[in-house]
């Protein structure tokens, strides 16, 4: 079913949303454009799966927050945090390979990271954000930070928080650098390319950690948007809650130190950092990848399919629960991926995924076979449940009744 633009209800904007709609799924069109009319989208795309097919693919706006040019067919943007839920497959698909064993030392793969009390830690610590190294003392530079070796150097050197296993924070920085130098000592490639040539070519994936040169053209600018007064409420973030808010005005913090751990902050529309393999923060895709690799995840898509059954159930067993040491809200963990619950909420009980600070988000439910990604140009304060995607989620879970 074909989609064409439509007027908001003042009659002010003219909303030129393209791309098609399965019937059935109309809600999740009528709740796409509401994003643009009250709650002050600028560029986005959503795309859903169901059972492996391909049920919604829509986009609209502009390819560049600040600019006037139409976002295409083909338009990518920066995602975040949503990296890390692809990121999280690669660990997986070793162990379901025979290639690493989740329940063994990280030393075992990675004898530096043995250092300064690290011995315990396990590979499913590193997975659920519980090995204990959400900051490394001396921020790296984005240079330092795009450097394998640096990074990896960083990470296996730092000193615990925490007794590896025995709490957990979210890495938001340094869970990249932890996963990358576990997966290049196993596998002899940087996640980047592992991902490159195991996950998104044989799938098909505009989905990229570390962008190449020519595909540059295609991703739009990203920058910071207010949220309108009137639009609906989200779920965590950095200011509403004064807990939080409070932890991350502390310099010293680990809310603040975890978030900082590349200092200055990157710009994310430098070529330079886009290009960088950083898989915590920095990868590329459209929404349809998204939403297509996490259906790949619950089942075959064209006849690949990335987990086994038992990988599906690990990636969303609880394994982390309660107050997050550097969130300071309660979150769920799986390995690798956030699960629903109050800081991030999902389609039901059983869903698993992520979300990118500031908007995106991809994931999958395997109760109802849906799959679904989320990109935007226009970044918000909230670190998970964006109101935007939010409105999409609720409109998914209205047409599947």
């Amino acid at each position: 079913m074909g989609v064409t633009g439509r007027r908001s209800r003042e009659g002010a904007w003219d909303v030129d949303v393209q791309g098609t709609v399965q019937a059935g799924f109309e809600p999740v069109r009528d709740a796409f454009v509401r994003n643009f009319e009250q709650r002050g989208e600028r560029g986005a795309a959503v795309a859903v799966y169901r059972d492996g097919r391909k049920v919604v693919d829509l986009w609209a706006g502009t390819r560049d927050v600040d600019g006037t040019a139409p976002w295409a067919v083909d338009t990518a943007q920066i995602v975040r945090s949503a990296t890390k839920g692809v990121a999280a497959a690669v660990p997986l698909l070793l162990h379901q390979r025979g290639q690493l064993d989740l329940d063994a030392p990280v030393g075992t793969y990675w004898p530096e990271f043995k250092a300064a009390g690290k011995e315990r830690a396990l590979v499913r610590h590193l997975l659920a954000h519980q090995a204990g190294v959400p900051v490394v003392d001396r921020p790296l530079t984005v240079a330092e930070a795009a450097d394998p070796d640096t990074a990896m150097a960083a990470v296996a050197a730092q000193a615990p928080v925490w007794e590896p296993g025995t709490d957990h924070g979210y890495h938001a920085h340094t869970y990249g650098w932890l996963l990358s130098g576990l997966v290049r000592r196993v596998t002899g490639r940087t996640l980047g390319r592992w991902v490159a040539e195991e996950i998104a070519r044989p799938l098909g994936l505009d989905l990229w950690i570390g962008l190449p040169a020519d595909e540059a053209h295609r991703v739009g600018r990203v920058g910071r948007v207010e949220e309108p007064p009137t639009a609906a409420g989200g779920g965590l973030r950095l200011r509403p809650k004064r807990s939080v808010a409070d932890a991350y005005a502390d310099p010293s913090s680990l809310t603040r130190r975890a978030f900082g751990a590349i200092d200055p902050a990157p710009d994310e529309n430098d070529p330079a950092y886009r290009a960088a393999e950083l898989p915590a923060s920095a990868g590329i895709s459209t929404a349809r990848a998204l939403a297509r690799f996490y259906a790949a995840t619950l089942g075959p898509v064209d006849g690949h399919r990335l987990f086994a059954p038992a990988t599906l159930a690990m990636a969303r067993t609880e394994e982390a629960v309660g107050p997050d040491r550097v969130l300071v809200v309660s979150t769920r963990f799986g390995l690798g991926y956030m699960l629903h619950g109050p800081a991030c909420p999902l389609l039901s009980p059983g869903s698993f995924g992520h979300p990118g600070r500031g908007g995106s988000l991809g994931f999958a439910d395997p109760a109802s076979g849906i799959a679904l990604g989320y990109v935007t140009n226009g970044m918000r304060k909230g670190v998970t449940a964006d109101p935007r995607a939010q409105a999409l989620i609720r409109a998914v879970r209205a047409a599947i009744r």
